[in-house]
Formats: structure tokens, sequence, C-alpha cells
């Protein structure tokens, strides 16, 4: 496996104006920007509205050839129809995400807390995705940890979204051959990065790819968190804010 793919949730965050961005960054310049710093992004607002086909075009024009894009599956297959039933509103999202080509990364299922296990609903719902997308799950509810529920994903090659929160810890459980992470906690010191380095190096053999993402807030945490981790597996020293800031 390459090294990891680091990135944000988001990234057009007038809050990162001064710390990560230029003062002068216009929010049209943002993404050819962060592009430049990191080689993936995950787009949280998909959860709530679809952006046009077109929109999804121009990133793929604005980015590098090798940069990633992950979408948040929309709230109305994951928390109204709890991935059931879900057949339109899937065909929509996957029909809607190839129009990033080679930009697109995973399709992130972010089920909700009240949600609990279901091994059968989860694997009706698989048999649906179409091959060609990779494909994330988040559950909130840890009675989805087991045995059944891992074995069950491993057989459509479903990564297990391994999220680290202050109330919430994801086993580090192998399900699929890539990884996907999120880094949610408000501060990361280099030490916990270290062995956050140390954790991804242990299993890495197993994953064709690796893709990490920071949380957003509050304000530009994320971003130098991201960039430290980039540097600590790189085998270099942390970047300080105002080189990333290109000042």
């Amino acid at each position: 496996m390459n090294l990891p793919r680091i990135g944000t949730s988001g990234y057009n965050y007038t809050g990162w104006l001064g710390s990560f961005y230029p003062e002068d960054t216009a929010e049209n310049r943002m993404l050819a920007f962060y592009a430049q710093h990191f080689d993936t992004v995950e787009v949280n607002h998909t959860f709530h509205r679809m952006p046009t086909v077109r929109t999804l075009q121009s990133w793929g024009k604005e980015t590098p050839e090798d940069f990633l894009f992950s979408l948040k599956a929309p709230r109305r297959i994951t928390h109204d129809l709890r991935l059931r039933d879900a057949a339109d509103p899937l065909a929509f999202f996957t029909d809607t995400a190839s129009a990033l080509k080679g930009h697109l990364g995973v399709l992130l299922f972010q089920l909700p807390p009240f949600l609990k296990k279901d091994a059968s609903r989860l694997e009706d719902f698989l048999h649906q995705v179409p091959e060609e997308f990779r494909t994330a799950f988040e559950f909130r509810n840890n009675t989805w940890f087991s045995d059944e529920v891992y074995e069950c994903m491993r057989r459509f090659n479903a990564a297990l979204c391994v999220t680290e929160a202050d109330q919430r810890d994801t086993p580090l459980e192998v399900t699929a051959d890539f990884g996907y992470f999120r880094l949610r906690k408000p501060d990361y010191t280099d030490a916990d990065l270290e062995e956050w380095a140390k954790r991804l190096d242990a299993v890495a053999s197993q994953w064709k790819d690796c893709l990490v993402y920071f949380r957003q807030e509050p304000e530009e945490v994320g971003p130098q968190f991201a960039l430290r981790f980039r540097d600590i597996l790189r085998g270099g020293g942390a970047a300080a804010p105002a080189e990333a800031a290109g000042k």
C-alpha cells in the first residue's frame, strides 16, 4: 500500500481563511488550493443535498488526476429509510456520484445511533450497491460491532469506517481491501498522530488504499491536524500554519 490519503471533512470554510487559506482566497478558489496540499476530501453536504452532475464534473477539472472525493450518502437512505426499500434513492446517489469518474473515492453510509444491528438488512442493502462502487459504513450503535456483521461486509468488500471521537471509538477491523478512517477528536498531539501512524502501518499490508479524514471544526484545526499527520507519515516534522497558508 502507498501512503494513506489524508484530508478533511469538507474544505470550503471561511473560518480557515488566514490559517490554512490565504486571507484573500475566494470561495471558488478554495478547492484548487486545498488540492495542492491534500489528495482527498470527504464531502458531507451530500448527506442533505446532492450536487448536480455539472458540479461534480467541475470538481474533477479543478483537482489533480489522482485526487479523490468521498461522498456521504443522503440521509434519505441512512436515516429515513434506514437502508430498507432504498433502491431508488441509492440509484440516484450512485448515478450522480459516477459523474466524478476516476475522482470518486468511497461512498460513506453513516447510520443513525438509534439503529441497532441488523445483519440481514445490511446484506440486502449491499446486494443493491453496484460492484464498481467502494463503500464504507460508519456504525454509531455498538451492537453492530460483531463477527456476523464483519463477515457480511467482507463478502461485499465494504469497509468498516473506523471513527475516533470523544464519545465513540470503533474497533480497527479489516473488512475490505481499503481502509476508511474519521478522526474526530477536538485535539491531536504529535504523540497521538504518531500512534495512529503505527496502527495504520500494522495493517497496511492488508489494504490497497487507505483514506483518513479529520474533522472540520472547530475553525481551522482539521487541516492543521491533517498536515501534521501527513508529514509524520512521510517521516518529517509538522507543517507550520503559516507555511500551509502560503505566508
